[in-house]
């Protein structure tokens, strides 16, 4: 039988109801036992790792589930499987895409419906999971399990605040689908999620790291910006409009920016990927000759997890003291993990 690891963060999965309202109070161990059918597929072992909601959640923790899942791995489980809250789900499971290289599946998963309450996806999404980090059709890489299909962790965003099917892949669909007794592989099985490889001990730094973001939208200016790099700001991720564009007054406040912190900027669309197409004053042509990085495909969410892992991996915490000088390079050095 396979050997699946459990890692506990907290979350919905992990709430019971209170006065006060509901927060995580279950354990690993807890959640695996409310759901017998798991140990069908996997000889499970349990870590836990934190008891935090998901909108809560620090990288930190984040470091602990990823050592975690190194330590499964070399001690020859077959897969991991990382309990969480949804809110910052997809964040966990791209920040631990980035750090691991592991020959065994990770499969982060929780539930918008706590154990308790009527219609649970508690269960489904945890037997989902076991089930995924069991299969050796995947074989290594990091995924999100929800709602009976396989994500790959890159591609993964929360659409929905309570759906259960919250869970999407915006232009790229699951990995897999999963049935009562099968399993459908629609594309590739392992994630292709790890398109850049940044150091594990770079998650314990990044709580340090502060990036921003920055909305551009009708009659935005600058301002919010120019105060971030001034309040210490490490890195600026920009959620521009449409194909990555940010409008003028903000388009000059980034080329400002740009001479002590790096910029990336991103889109506030579902789909599709940045691109410099337009000029004027915060088109993305513009843009892109002030030196942004352009954050692709990846949410903007996404973007700044990048972002702070790659500033914490550089050492780039811009609001020590250092000089514009040295606040340069670490930008320059920063602004190659996003082409």
């Amino acid at each position: 039988m396979s050997q699946v690891r459990v890692v506990s963060c907290g979350g919905t999965i992990a709430s019971e109801p209170s006065e006060g309202g509901a927060a995580p109070a279950k354990t690993g161990t807890e959640l695996v036992e409310a759901v017998p059918e798991v140990a069908t597929y996997a000889d499970l072992r349990v870590t836990d790792v934190g008891s935090r909601p998901g909108f809560d959640m620090d990288f930190g923790v984040v470091g602990k589930a990823a050592d975690a899942a190194v330590e499964a791995a070399s001690e020859e489980a077959d897969g991991v499987v990382v309990t969480h809250g949804t809110d910052t789900l997809a964040d966990t499971a791209y920040a631990l895409d980035l750090v691991s290289d592991l020959d065994v599946p990770v499969v982060v998963t929780g539930s918008q419906r706590r154990f308790d309450e009527p219609g649970s996806d508690a269960p489904s999404n945890l037997l989902t999971a076991v089930r995924a980090a069991a299969d050796d059709r995947f074989d290594g890489g990091v995924y999100v399990a929800f709602d009976g299909e396989l994500l790959a962790a890159r591609d993964a965003v929360k659409t929905h605040t309570n759906a259960l099917n919250t869970f999407r892949s915006p232009g790229k669909g699951p990995v897999a689908s999963f049935t009562r007794r099968t399993v459908r592989v629609h594309r590739d099985p392992r994630s292709t999620a790890s398109d850049t490889s940044l150091p594990r001990d770079a998650l314990p730094e990044a709580d340090a790291v502060e990036v921003p973001v920055i909305h551009s939208g009708t009659g935005v200016d600058g301002r919010w910006l120019t105060r971030a790099v001034e309040a210490g700001a490490d890195g600026v991720v920009v959620e521009g409009t449409g194909l990555g564009n940010a409008t003028s007054g903000l388009g000059d406040a980034i080329r400002d920016a740009l001479e002590s912190v790096p910029v990336v900027v991103s889109t506030r669309c579902h789909a599709g990927p940045t691109e410099a197409v337009y000029g004027t004053g915060g088109g993305g042509v513009t843009l892109r000759e002030y030196g942004v990085a352009y954050a692709g495909d990846l949410s903007t969410a996404k973007a700044r997890v990048k972002l702070v892992l790659a500033l914490a991996a550089a050492g780039g915490r811009g609001g020590d003291g250092r000089g514009s000088s040295a606040r340069r390079t670490v930008s320059d050095d920063v602004v190659t993990v996003f082409e």
